[in-house]
C-alpha cells in the first residue's frame, strides 16, 4: 500500500527536484530561507491529457443539465404540467445538486478525488438512462430521478476544478480553467441540440436521455485509464503566485506544518470572514439565478412570442416544434465559448495594470448583460430577430464571468479549503439562484395567467413580465462584484500568508 504522505501523482513518470515537490497537503514543509524564488516548469503532456478527460466529463455533465429545457414543451405537454409545475422540475434537480455539493466538498478535501469522480459519473449516467423509461402515469418518478442526477453531478462539479488547479500554476491555471469552463456553455448548448434533435429524429422525447449515458461510460473508462489514482494538492510554494508573476514562500519553523488538518466548521468560519469570497459568491448567485431562468424558459418564451406574431402555429400535437431549442442551443455554445475566452483574456491583460481587474470585469459584464436582457424582453412581441440578438448579447456577457469568478475563489482561498469553498459557493449560488429561479418565473407566469383571460397573448405577456425579475437580479449581481473589488487585494495577500 502506498504511503499517504508519499508523492501522490503516481501517473507521472518525470519527477521535479525535491525542492519543487511542494504540491501535496502533507508536503508543505519548506526548507528555504525567509523568502525564496520557486522555479516553474512547463506542465507535462500527461497533465494536459488529464485536463482533457476532465473537460470531456464536464461537457457530459452540463449536457445532462439542459436536456430537459431542450424538450420542455414536450415534457410539459406529456405530463400535463402548469408553468409552475414545469419550473419545479429543474428546481428539484438543482436542490438535490446543491445539498449534495457540501458533502462532496468535504470528501474531496480529505479523500481520494478520482474515486469520488468515477462513482459520480457512473451514478448520474445510470440514473439519466433510467429516467428515459418513465411514462406519464408516474411523473413523480421522473422528478425523483432528475433529483438523483443532480446528486451525481454535484460530485463532479465540486471536485474537478480543484484537480485542474493543482495541475497548473497560475498563468496556465487561468487558461486551463477557462477551457474547463468553456464546456459549461458548450455542454449546455449541446444539451438543447441533442434533446431537440433526438426528439425530432425519433418522434419520442424519451430518446434524448439515452445518449449521454453512453458518453458517460466512455468518460468513466478514460478516467480510470488516464487520471492518476492520486493527484498532488498545491501548497504555498505553488499557490502564492502574485499578480506580477513571482512566487515567494515564507519560511517555516523546522518540524512545523502549516497545512494541519482543520474541521469543516473551522473551514466554514474562516470562509465566512473572507469578504472577497462572500461577495463574489453572491455575485455568482445572481449569475446562477439569471442563467437558470433563461436556460429553462427562453425556448418557451420565444415559442410564445412567435405564436403571438403568427410566425408558428400553436403546439397542439404530441411532438412540438423544437427549432427554438436548436437555435438557443447554438447561441449558448457560441456566446459561451466567445465569452469565456474574452473574459480570460481581459483578466490576463487587465491584471497587469489593475489588481482589482477580476471583480471589475465581472461587475461590468453583469450590468451590460442585464440591460441586454431587458431590451430583448421589450422587443419580443414585435421583432423576433432583435430578441435573438439581445438574448445572445446577454448570454455573451454572462459567460465572460465563469472562469474569472472561479479564479477569484482559487486565489483568495487557501488550497486546503478550496473544495469546501467551491462546495459552499455551489450551495449558496444554487440555493438562492437557479434552484428557485425556474420555479419562481414559472409561478409568476402561472399566477398572471390565472388572473387574466386564457389566451396565447396572455400566455406570452405572463412570461414576459415574470422575466423582468432577471434584469433586476442581474443589476444586483453587478453590485456584489463591485463590493468584491473593495476586498480582493487584502484577501489575496491573506491567502498567500496562510
Amino acid at each position: 500500500m502506498q504511503n499517504p504522505g508519499a508523492h501522490e501523482n503516481t501517473g507521472l513518470q518525470s519527477q521535479p527536484p525535491p525542492e519543487e515537490q511542494n504540491y501535496g497537503a502533507t508536503a508543505a514543509h519548506v526548507r528555504q530561507g525567509p523568502f525564496v524564488s520557486v522555479s516553474r516548469t512547463a506542465p507535462a503532456k500527461n497533465e494536459y491529457l488529464i485536463a482533457a478527460v476532465l473537460c470531456y466529463a464536464n461537457l457530459i455533465n452540463f449536457m445532462d443539465w439542459f436536456i430537459v429545457p431542450g424538450i420542455l414543451l414536450d415534457i410539459q405537454k406529456y405530463f400535463k404540467l402548469s408553468d409552475g409545475g414545469t419550473g419545479l422540475l429543474q428546481t428539484v434537480f438543482i436542490l438535490c445538486y446543491m445539498l449534495a455539493a457540501p458533502i462532496f466538498g468535504y470528501l474531496g478535501d480529505r479523500y481520494n478525488r478520482k474515486i469520488i469522480l468515477g462513482a459520480g459519473i457512473f451514478f448520474w449516467s445510470s440514473v439519466t438512462l433510467g429516467s428515459s423509461f418513465t411514462n406519464e402515469l408516474y411523473y413523480w418518478i421522473f422528478f425523483l430521478l432528475r433529483g438523483l442526477v443532480g446528486i451525481g453531478t454535484a460530485s463532479y462539479s465540486t471536485i474537478a476544478p480543484t484537480i485542474i488547479a493543482d495541475l497548473f500554476e497560475e498563468g496556465k491555471r487561468t487558461t486551463m480553467l477557462s477551457i474547463f469552463y468553456i464546456f459549461i456553455p458548450v455542454g449546455s448548448g449541446l444539451g438543447y441540440v441533442l434533446a431537440a434533435g433526438m426528439a425530432d429524429a425519433t418522434g419520442d422525447w424519451h430518446w434524448a436521455f439515452r445518449v449521454t449515458p453512453c458518453m458517460g461510460g466512455v468518460a468513466l473508462v478514460l478516467l480510470i485509464l488516464l487520471v492518476p489514482h492520486r493527484t498532488q494538492r498545491r501548497t504555498a510554494a505553488h499557490r502564492a503566485l502574485s499578480i506580477s508573476g513571482t512566487i515567494r514562500v515564507a519560511a517555516e519553523k523546522p518540524g512545523v506544518h502549516r497545512t494541519a488538518k482543520t474541521t469543516w466548521c473551522q473551514d466554514v468560519v474562516s470562509l465566512a470572514k473572507n469578504w472577497s469570497f462572500v461577495w463574489s459568491s453572491l455575485g455568482l448567485t445572481a449569475m446562477a439565478f439569471v442563467t437558470g431562468a433563461l436556460g429553462m424558459w427562453v425556448p418557451v418564451f420565444l415559442y410564445r412570442a412567435q405564436v403571438v406574431q403568427g410566425i408558428v402555429p400553436p403546439c397542439l400535437r404530441e411532438s412540438c416544434n423544437s427549432s427554438n431549442s436548436l437555435i438557443f442551443g447554438g447561441i449558448t455554445i457560441g456566446t459561451g465559448i466567445l465569452g469565456v475566452i474574452a473574459g480570460a483574456e481581459a483578466a490576463r491583460r487587465l491584471r497587469k495594470i489593475n489588481n482589482k481587474a477580476d471583480p471589475l470585469i465581472c461587475a461590468t459584464s453583469m450590468f451590460i448583460s442585464a440591460l441586454c436582457l431587458y431590451i430583448a424582453l421589450m422587443v419580443a412581441q414585435t421583432n423576433i430577430l432583435s430578441t435573438f440578438i439581445f438574448i445572445a448579447l446577454g448570454e455573451l456577457f454572462l459567460s465572460v464571468n465563469w472562469a474569472v469568478v472561479t479564479d477569484i475563489l482559487l486565489y483568495v482561498v487557501t488550497p486546503r479549503r478550496q473544495s469546501t469553498a467551491i462546495a459552499l459557493q455551489i450551495l449558496v449560488s444554487h440555493l438562492l439562484g437557479d434552484a428557485g429561479s425556474p420555479y419562481l418565473i414559472g409561478t409568476i407566469s402561472h399566477a398572471i395567467q390565472e388572473k387574466n383571460t386564457h389566451s396565447f397573448q396572455w400566455s406570452f405577456w405572463s412570461m414576459q413580465y415574470s422575466f423582468i425579475v432577471c434584469s433586476f437580479i442581474g443589476v444586483c449581481g453587478g453590485a456584489f462584484f463591485l463590493l468584491t473589488s473593495f476586498h480582493i487585494e487584502e484577501d489575496r495577500k491573506e491567502a498567500e500568508r496562510l
